[in-house]
């Protein structure tokens, strides 16, 4: 088994993830509308994360950084790995703020490499937010099983089984079952902030 989890946070900052995400929205001068719209998610999503309500999934959280001109690691520092590999039991699992979520990482950071990997251990009765956003993405169930929802399509997966879609479909998932689900997750999304280059856009008037 992994390593006890972790609340993953910014060293930097004792703020909460909603108030640090909404104080870097205003100060771009951004509405929630326009986060919502560039990183495929609702409005209410994002008003839910600045309030404190909800946090977002560790892709939702990569899509809304990369609308606010920042590196994930603004808001998170997920651990990083030593070496190419990772053993079992050894890996540090993190989740984001209260998350229901736990993941480990398994994928290392190296130039030229565009797959991100984690391993996903979700609650019975968890449903992720719905998103779209640029890239591909692998699910394999490990233990247990979870409904993937892609545009109108509602596939069941069980242990074995896997799904690969691009991520500019429309997808949400939920543990519909009684029993705790594990999953392999790899996508070219850059979920840990290794690959993004800190963008140099002049920032706008602040706006409510």
């Amino acid at each position: 088994m992994a390593k006890s989890s972790d609340a993953a946070r910014p060293a930097e900052s004792d703020d909460p993830l909603g108030k640090h995400l909404r104080d870097r929205r205003k100060q771009l001068g951004l509405t929630l509308k326009e986060v919502a719209d560039g990183a495929g998610l609702s409005v209410g999503f994002i008003s839910q994360i600045e309030r404190g309500l909800n946090a977002p999934s560790l892709s939702s959280l990569a899509a809304i950084s990369g609308v606010l001109r920042t590196h994930v690691t603004e808001f998170l520092a997920p651990p990083r790995p030593d070496a190419p590999f990772t053993l079992m039991g050894e890996r540090r699992s993190f989740a984001i703020e209260q998350h229901a979520l736990r993941y480990e990482r398994i994928s290392a950071s190296f130039p030229g490499s565009v797959l991100n990997g984690v391993i996903i251990h979700w609650p019975p009765g968890y449903r992720s937010e719905s998103i779209r956003h640029e890239g591909e993405e692998l699910f394999y169930i490990l233990e247990g099983a979870i409904t993937v929802e892609t545009e109108n399509e509602s596939t069941v997966l069980e242990a074995g089984s896997s799904i690969h879609f691009k991520s500019t479909r429309r997808h949400s998932g939920w543990n519909h079952g009684t029993s705790p689900a594990v999953i392999l997750h790899v996508c070219t999304s850059d979920i840990f902030g290794d690959h993004s280059k800190r963008p140099q856009a002049a920032e706008t008037e602040e706006r409510d």
